[in-house]
């Protein structure tokens, strides 16, 4: 087995005496899509939050193609990196997040060129043509001059998908990112997400959507109460999960 892409190793993350990550693992391997299921308040987002270090962990690791994220190791131990450091690592995660988070200020093209040229120092016009390209994938180039205010909340998602691809991450993590829209609008940004599965993107997706997860994940996690319960391929969580808790979720979503 290759060196995993994402590499999550006895994670845990508490507030206070609340404790959210109770020792997660989790690997996903270059071109795979991890699929993340369970109720709400099961530490679903938080994990995707201290993968790219948005969340600082209180104990394990994390790694990104066998590079810490957020930390180097000095013989056996691990110390923080500075806010610089971290920030660039960061760059090679992707984070579509469940309210867009767009800059209202900025045109879409200028919200896909931002990060490329202020995060990566990319020249200007790398970064624009790398837009034109990314907003062509996504379907929005008749937005480009557009501002957020002006599209739909699809729209506005699958900006922030090309967003997060103009980084070229290694990894792009999605956390719930249809939940904010309405119904009909849940289609055209799945179609953009199965496109990039299609294409080897390797992908952690936090949703609700069990029809993707079927369709489109090679893993299947499902979390309660900050640990992994299980796991495996569609198949045989979804149609034929082994656990008891994992039964009941299902019961209430299918």
């Amino acid at each position: 087995m290759s060196t995993p892409m994402v590499d999550v190793r006895g994670v845990h993350k508490s507030y206070g005496p609340l404790e959210v990550l109770r020792g997660v693992d989790l690997q996903v391997q270059p071109g795979e899509v991890t699929v993340i299921i369970g109720p709400s308040g099961s530490g679903k987002s938080t994990l995707l939050r201290s993968i790219n270090h948005l969340e600082k962990i209180d104990r394990g690791y994390v790694a990104i193609d066998g590079e810490f994220v957020g930390y180097r190791r000095s013989g056996d131990r691990l110390y923080e990196l500075r806010e610089r450091e971290i920030l660039r690592r960061r760059t090679q995660i992707g984070f579509v997040f469940q309210n867009f988070n767009l800059f209202p200020h900025l045109t879409v093209r200028e919200n896909v060129t931002e990060a490329p040229i202020s995060a990566q120092g990319r020249p200007r016009g790398q970064a624009e043509a790398l837009a034109t390209e990314l907003l062509a994938q996504v379907g929005l180039s008749d937005k480009a001059e557009a501002y957020p205010r002006q599209l739909s909340g699809g729209q506005r998602q699958r900006v922030a998908i090309a967003r997060a691809l103009a980084l070229r991450p290694k990894v792009v993590l999605f956390d719930e990112p249809t939940s904010a829209l309405d119904p009909e609008l849940v289609g055209e940004v799945l179609e953009v997400m199965k496109a990039l599965a299609r294409n080897g993107t390797t992908m952690i997706v936090v949703t609700h959507e069990i029809g993707f997860a079927r369709e489109v994940a090679d893993t299947v996690v499902f979390m309660d109460a900050g640990q992994i319960v299980e796991h495996g391929p569609p198949r045989q969580v979804l149609d034929r999960p082994r656990h008891d808790r994992t039964r009941a979720f299902l019961s209430k979503v299918l």
